[in-house]
């Protein structure tokens, strides 16, 4: 029999261990789950909410850093974090805030292991809400679990990679448009089975891989190659809406019982087959593309220096013009990409990124539900105007894997940008690498090279690279005869001789290269300054001497008395730089050519070209511009002017600054002394031989109506190139492709 002393130590003791467990379960992290959500963003970053006891909040920014970022990345399954965005950047949140005063090492496994004022005590606004940027490469064999959100509705998908795995007879195509739907998780590939699967779904997967929609498919094969098959069913079925840019963004739908062969017994794995946009499907026979017009798009994207990107312009009353960034979000630009043939869109860009449009801004505060056939289609409010060309929205659009870079190659650069260009081409009935004659080698055909390989925009074409050394084997010329207008996909879509290559200086140090850049600048002429500074002046021969020697007067001025008069047609020419870099000569100081007459270098033999055309296009007048002095006449607010002529500075076009030919200095003028009375079409071509690479060349020539009845001329109407639909333009021939000789 226990004495009552002993009982009162017995229950000490078992009180005192109670109090000992209950302390060190108080003393475990809570469990808590994370999601990035909110306005603008990709599927790797966001506003940063914390599920905790049933609901969703948010974390406060204060004492917020970089550490606690990595230990939200991590936690969230990817590497680690590249920034972190204060004062609710991603939107604010709603509900409670979770965290407030967030300190970590950086090592911890969890957000709620960091040392915290506790969860749900905090004195901050959801103004405070604080966002994170990941890494977007998932940690490989990262098992997501849904622990306290399985009832949750909003619980996003989280895999760490998807894929179509095309079957055999499939996987030579390009691109692979079809196969069966593949998501790693926990580093093993996983099916998924099509029980619940929706059409909305597969246009979710389809928009990721690059392509505008899904489309049926014969289901027999799929059916029995999947008996054959041994699967590893993942164990969760998805809900998309199907306006989602990424899988990331639909929801887990009901968790699948995993019972090995037999998991999807009324069914089988998900197989997802695509429709390709225009420009990546089979190309139609040749004979049959004329026989119908392709209608006039509503929407297209300028400026943009890889397939797929751009700045977004849409077309009101025969008039294209930019769309404002406010509210501009991925459903959006989804929408865009969509239209244009392309899939979802990977970015919503914004504050003009992909540089600035000209002309009126047609769009603002677009809204779309991302179920619409042409963003024409959005809600958007059609009275606010107060937009200016800075906040010009842009996209980035998924763009099929078409292979484009296996077939060419730079070799020798000092970097990946540059180099010889080598292609894969035929030779005695086998594949091989080789170069490509440089004859007529020039702008357009490395900015075709630049594109395809993924590497933005050529900055220079090189007819000689007998400085990079390139793979000796490689030296053998494969291609030659290229000429591109620039709008191809891949070089051998250009022009060029077949089977029989002819190039008299051979390949070696002779072969094609080329140099590319992430950004170029963007020259527009203002139509509006030439339009209100057009006046005739006679002027006594013995005055344009220095001109005459420049060859800025017509040819019968060569045999002209001196004491006669030229009749000149003068303006003023102010070019503005719209683009993302500086304009620059590409000639350095050295080579700059100096004119007595005048007394100035020339960095540019040939900057502009004046023209009086007939109606029908025939040439009646020229005259052409070197520049002479290229330098910010005028910048924009804020902008500083960084090139200034005197002293032999240095010459250019800041971007954001403008560049005015006052009509008063020499040769900024048409000698029309031989001209009869009549109707013409006055033209001006900045960077006539594409000398310069530019992120967008229709916008390079301006076409005006004139009248000249023998005593005054009249100039109206003027047009940028571009800047009009096509059907208007049918008016002005040669507006869209600027059609010039370029050599």
């Amino acid at each position: 029999m226990l004495r009552p002393v002993a009982i009162h130590c017995v229950v000490s003791t078992l009180l005192s261990l109670w109090a000992l467990c209950n302390a060190q379960s108080d003393s475990s992290p809570p469990v808590i789950q994370l999601r990035l959500v909110g306005e603008k963003r990709k599927h790797y970053e966001g506003r940063l909410e914390v599920f905790y006891n049933g609901e969703w909040g948010t974390v406060c920014d204060d004492d917020f850093s970089i550490s606690a970022a990595h230990v939200a990345c991590r936690e969230l399954g990817f590497l680690d974090a590249q920034s972190w965005l204060p004062s609710a950047k991603y939107g604010k949140g709603e509900g409670r805030i979770w965290l407030d005063n967030v300190h970590c090492t950086g090592g911890e496994k969890s957000l709620a292991q960091c040392h915290s004022n506790g969860l749900g005590v905090s004195d901050c606004k959801h103004s405070e809400d604080v966002g994170v940027m990941c890494n977007q490469k998932r940690i490989a064999g990262f098992k997501f679990i849904r622990n306290q959100a399985n009832s949750e509705e909003t619980f996003p998908v989280q895999v760490e990679d998807v894929r179509l795995r095309a079957t055999y007879s499939q996987r030579k195509r390009v691109p692979i448009t079809e196969g069966f739907l593949e998501v790693k998780d926990g580093g093993k590939w996983r099916q998924i089975c099509n029980e619940d699967w929706t059409e909305q779904n597969s246009k979710v997967i389809c928009g990721m891989y690059g392509f505008p929609g899904e489309k049926p498919f014969n289901a027999r094969p799929y059916k029995s190659l999947a008996k054959r098959r041994k699967k590893n069913y993942w164990g969760s079925s998805v809900n998309c809406t199907g306006n989602e840019a990424d899988l990331s963004e639909c929801n887990m739908g009901r968790d699948i019982v995993l019972k090995g062969n037999s998991t999807c017994e009324k069914g089988m794995p998900v197989v997802v087959s695509c429709v390709p946009g225009r420009a990546f499907a089979p190309s139609v026979n040749a004979g049959y593309s004329k026989a119908y017009r392709v209608e006039q798009p509503l929407v297209r994207l300028r400026g943009g220096a890889l397939i797929g990107e751009g700045r977004v312009e849409v077309l009101k009353n025969g008039v294209w013009g930019t769309v404002c960034d406010d509210n501009w979000n991925i459903r959006a630009a989804t929408v865009v990409c969509r239209e244009l043939g392309f899939g979802s869109a990977k970015e919503a860009l914004t504050g003009a990124r992909l540089g600035q449009g000209s002309g009126s801004v047609h769009m603002n505060e677009v809204e779309c539900s991302g179920f619409e056939k042409s963003l024409t289609e959005c809600s958007f409010n059609r009275e606010a105007l107060g937009c200016n060309h800075e906040e010009d929205a842009a996209v980035r659009c998924n763009v099929p894997a078409m292979g484009f870079n296996n077939r060419l190659r730079l070799n020798g650069g000092r970097n990946p940008f540059e180099g010889r260009v080598e292609v894969l081409g035929g030779r005695n009935g086998s594949m091989v690498w080789g170069t490509v004659c440089s004859d007529s080698w020039g702008t357009m055909e490395a900015m075709v090279v630049c594109r395809q390989l993924g590497l933005g925009f050529a900055s220079n074409a090189f007819q000689e690279t007998w400085y990079w050394q390139g793979d000796v084997s490689a030296d053998a010329v494969v291609m030659s005869g290229v000429r591109c207008s620039g709008t191809e996909l891949t070089l051998d879509q250009c022009l060029h001789h077949g089977k029989h290559v002819l190039c008299p200086k051979g390949g070696g140090r002779f072969s094609a290269g080329v140099s590319c850049t992430q950004m170029a600048p963007d020259l527009v002429l203002s139509a509006q300054a030439v339009e209100q500074t057009t006046y005739l002046e006679d002027r006594p021969m013995y005055m344009l001497q220095c001109a005459h020697e420049e060859h800025c007067l017509s040819s019968s001025a060569d045999t002209a008395d001196p004491t006669s008069y030229r009749r000149l047609l003068r303006f003023s020419s102010q070019i503005h730089n719209n683009g993302q870099a500086d304009f620059r000569p590409r000639a350095a100081h050295h080579s700059w050519v100096w004119h007595e007459c005048h007394r100035h270098y020339h960095s540019m033999e040939v900057f502009t070209h004046y023209d009086l055309l007939t109606l029908n296009g025939t040439k009646v007048a020229e005259g052409h511009k070197a520049s002479f002095c290229l330098e910010d006449t005028h910048c924009d607010e804020g902008i500083q002017k960084r090139y200034a002529c005197a002293n032999f500075g240095a010459q250019g076009i800041t971007v954001g600054c403008w560049d005015t030919y006052r009509h008063d200095i020499d040769c900024q003028w048409i000698d029309i002394t031989d001209l009869k009375p009549g109707d013409y079409i006055f033209q001006v071509v900045i960077n006539p031989n594409f000398e310069v690479a530019e992120s967008d060349y229709t916008n390079n020539i301006m076409k005006c109506r004139s009248r000249y009845d023998g005593q005054r001329i009249w100039t109206y109407n003027c047009i940028i190139g571009g800047s009009r639909s096509s059907e208007t333009e049918e008016t002005f021939p040669g507006l869209h492709d600027n059609q010039l000789s370029r050599r």
